[in-house]
């Protein structure tokens, strides 16, 4: 996810002369399964039922590229979050599906938005299983010369 994150800010990074770019990429693991954005609702519906009940592991690489004069400096890092799913009934999946909100989310849900009911616990960032750890963000921000509170 970290070379994923690289990639994205890399490809703006090249276009541009004077510019702070980030990129970040999120996944899911459970049980050593990487699960990205569901292709369709099966998809979902599958990445659901294996998440549900469970403790599986959020990811989120972020890379910052601070570009000056055309010379890009680059810093790079990940964050990781553990989060429970309550046990999940064929009833609540499919009303969640029926939602349309897992369908562009890693591991088929969003806690920042009706799936929060699916979350029994989080141990670490929350908003790194938003998709953007604010904290680890605001770190490479600063090892990189831009001052976390000097735009607020």
């Amino acid at each position: 996810m970290v070379f994923s994150a690289s990639r994205k800010a890399r490809a703006v990074a090249e276009q541009v002369d004077n510019a702070v770019v980030i990129g970040a990429d999120t996944i899911v693991v459970v049980d050593s399964e990487i699960l990205g954005k569901p292709e369709d609702a099966d998809d979902a519906r599958r990445m659901l039922g294996l998440i549900g009940g469970q403790t599986h592991q959020v990811y989120t690489g972020v890379s910052v590229i601070a570009v000056q004069n055309g010379k890009p400096t680059e810093k790079s890092g990940f964050e990781r979050t553990d989060v429970t799913i309550r046990p999940l009934t064929r009833e609540l999946i499919e009303r969640y599906l029926a939602t349309g909100e897992p369908m562009d989310k890693a591991g088929a849900y969003a806690i920042q938005g009706k799936g929060a009911v699916l979350i029994e616990r989080i141990n670490g960032c929350y908003s790194n299983v938003v998709g953007l750890p604010i904290y680890l963000l605001s770190r490479l921000l600063e090892d990189s010369g831009v001052e976390a509170f000097s735009r607020l």
